[in-house]
């Protein structure tokens, strides 16, 4: 859990430089247009790929990993694209903080909206199953303008990124529930709200079950399956697609998923990664490749890959 910080403390002069770096991304999501924000947001991500070493390395053994079959060169093409999308996301999240609905007016292709809306009106709440895209932020706030939703999240580290995702959050949506408050999201999804959450990173907590993630044994957070079966919420598959081109973003939720959860944790778990790989699928490049997916605690017995 994130220590808690008295408002003062942000002001700190150790956070001076963090500050500035918030006051231009404001600046600049307010007055460049959203396509010349993402071409930036792309050279940027394509600057890094040679200089930030330790992200480029988790990412190259992330994608072999998961894409044994490409070859050295086009997990390397798969790599570099990684890193524009990466860069694409910096200016999409402040955006999805600070641009206005007249901005984000039209960006977004929304494919089955009805299959939430349909659930919703049965009044038992959707828990949205998401994973960590370079989109993510930016998908939710532009699911925002079509329906209401509450969003489960994990605290950042940085007291200052933590103020501004916190503060946005808040704002945009109706309620932000930290991961660790799991009463919370009951409570949200019993009264039959929509719930937005991502499963899909490590996990190291003693409740984590081993079960593949495109073939690899991967430390799985077991939440959805629990959250689903204590609220009786249907669970609704939604993921935000960057377009090719800079036309835009697609936004897909699927249909609830049938017969979930189940009485195997270990295969309920198997079948929301299988899920979320399928998402990867459509779009490699703009997953967070630069996470430390294949982590585990001692004592697992399972390789080190990082």
């Amino acid at each position: 859990m994130a220590r808690k910080q008295s408002p003062s403390h942000l002001y700190h002069p150790v956070h001076w430089p963090m500050w500035l770096g918030v006051a231009l991304f404001r600046t600049l999501v307010r007055v460049l247009p959203w396509h010349w924000q993402i071409r930036t947001g792309e050279t940027l991500g394509a600057l890094l790929y040679p200089l930030a070493r330790r992200r480029r390395r988790i990412a190259q053994i992330n994608v072999g990993l998961c894409f044994p079959d490409l070859d050295p060169a086009t997990q390397k093409a798969l790599v570099k694209a990684h890193f524009r999308a990466m860069g694409a996301g910096i200016f999409e999240t402040p955006l999805s903080w600070w641009g206005s609905d007249r901005a984000l007016e039209g960006l977004a292709r929304i494919e089955g909206l009805e299959h939430l809306q349909r659930t919703l009106a049965k009044g038992k709440g959707a828990l949205l199953l998401s994973a960590h895209f370079t989109t993510l932020e930016l998908a939710g706030r532009l699911l925002c303008a079509h329906q209401d939703f509450a969003v489960m999240y994990r605290p950042h580290e940085n007291p200052v990124m933590e103020h501004c995702f916190r503060q946005n959050r808040q704002t945009h949506y109706l309620r932000a529930i930290r991961r660790d408050q799991a009463r919370d999201a009951i409570r949200a999804l019993k009264q039959g709200q929509a719930l937005w959450y991502a499963p899909d990173q490590a996990f190291k907590n003693g409740n984590a079950v081993i079960v593949p993630f495109f073939g690899v044994p991967a430390a799985t957070n077991p939440a959805t399956a629990r959250l689903a079966k204590i609220s009786g919420a249907p669970v609704i598959p939604f993921f935000g697609y960057r377009l090719p081109g800079r036309q835009g973003y697609r936004l897909v939720i699927g249909e609830p998923l049938e017969d979930f959860p189940g009485e195997d944790p270990a295969q309920d778990a198997r079948r929301i990664n299988a899920v979320i790989e399928a998402a990867i699928r459509v779009a490699p490049e703009q997953y967070f490749w630069t996470h430390r997916r294949f982590k585990y605690k001692r004592g697992w017995g399972l390789p080190k890959y990082y």
